[in-house]
């Protein structure tokens, strides 16, 4: 497994490259557990970093494996990336934030969930102000819902004639909910937290391209979380790396409509024998088009761009991530 991560990595860098080139970017992370590092104990975290990258421009995902979740870490992820970053509320992006001056956006899906656990501590069959909250951040999230299919200028006039007096509503009903609410309650700690994340929240009404939240990058990082539960731990450090490499190229097949066994199949075939970065582009999943035949006993593998095709036997079992 370590050695197919290690084939992999010039692909692995030409996805971070495409990523890093675009205008705006998810990231999250999660923890993994790499049972050798250099100078830790086996049970000590380790994180796997995750940016997702939704434009029309670039359907992809990319795993990193980081042994902490240091502001360092997000800016070995970052770099020098300039544009649009959408996180939660972690404390760990602000150093490359602001080192880089990005765009930063705030979730509001997080800002929601915290009202959804205080909502929980309310007294049964009694409303709230847990219950106000969500009423406000329910009625943006309908809107967003009524606006996916237009464009990207048709969203913003929508998000500034309807989303905006709806988010200055939320915003007197804070100001004046938050004096009255113990910090250390579940109400409280949702409360500030809205309050603390108030300018990144409301940045999405800037562009008709910015996301309301970050479940893009939540439901790519799913795929890993469900399989760690499996696998457990990483034992070593190359190990982690791979595991990461091989995560980036099946999640951001599937981002691309390539069913991920018979793409990985392909890539390597085809890999092994290219030498130049374009014979390396062309094995990209963006760059590529898997056809399942009807008869279940080939598939066509097509490099777009006049690129001659190559048949193979069909995958008889399809791998989920």
């Amino acid at each position: 497994m370590i050695r197919c991560g290690q084939l992999v990595q010039p692909l692995i860098n030409l996805i971070h490259e495409k990523i890093l080139d675009q205008n705006i970017l998810h990231a999250d992370e999660t923890i993994v557990q790499v049972l050798n590092e250099p100078g830790r104990a086996a049970e000590t975290q380790s994180f796997m970093w995750v940016l997702r990258c939704t434009m029309p421009t670039c359907a992809a995902v990319l795993f990193q494996y980081e042994p902490t979740r240091s502001g360092k870490a997000a800016e070995a992820l970052l770099r020098d990336y300039q544009g649009a970053l959408m996180v939660d509320g972690f404390s760990g992006y602000n150093g490359v934030c602001d080192k880089n001056q990005l765009h930063r956006l705030g979730c509001w899906a997080h800002a929601r969930r915290k009202f959804v656990d205080a909502q929980k501590m309310q007294p049964k069959g009694k409303t709230g102000k847990a219950d106000q909250a969500l009423a406000y951040i329910q009625q943006l999230y309908r809107i967003e819902s009524d606006i996916k299919e237009k464009t990207s200028s048709e969203k913003l006039t929508v998000r500034q004639q309807q989303s905006k007096p709806i988010i200055d509503k939320l915003k007197s009903w804070l100001d004046k909910s938050i004096a009255h609410s113990p910090p250390e309650s579940a109400i409280g700690k949702a409360l500030f937290y809205l309050h603390e994340q108030w300018p990144r929240l409301i940045r999405y009404l800037d562009s008709g391209d910015y996301p309301i939240d970050n479940n893009a990058a939540e439901n790519a990082i799913r795929p890993f979380v469900v399989g760690r539960k499996n696998w457990l731990f990483s034992a070593s450090q190359k190990g982690a790396t791979s595991s990461a490499n091989l995560y980036s190229l099946i999640e951001t097949a599937k981002a691309n409509g390539l069913e991920p066994y018979a793409y990985l199949k392909n890539i390597f075939t085809e890999l092994p024998n290219a030498t130049t970065v374009e014979e390396i582009e062309k094995c990209l999943p963006w760059n590529c088009d898997l056809k399942n035949e009807n008869n279940n006993k080939k598939n066509t593998f097509e490099i777009k761009k006049g690129v001659a095709s190559c048949q193979l036997p069909h995958p008889a079992v399809q791998t989920s991530s």
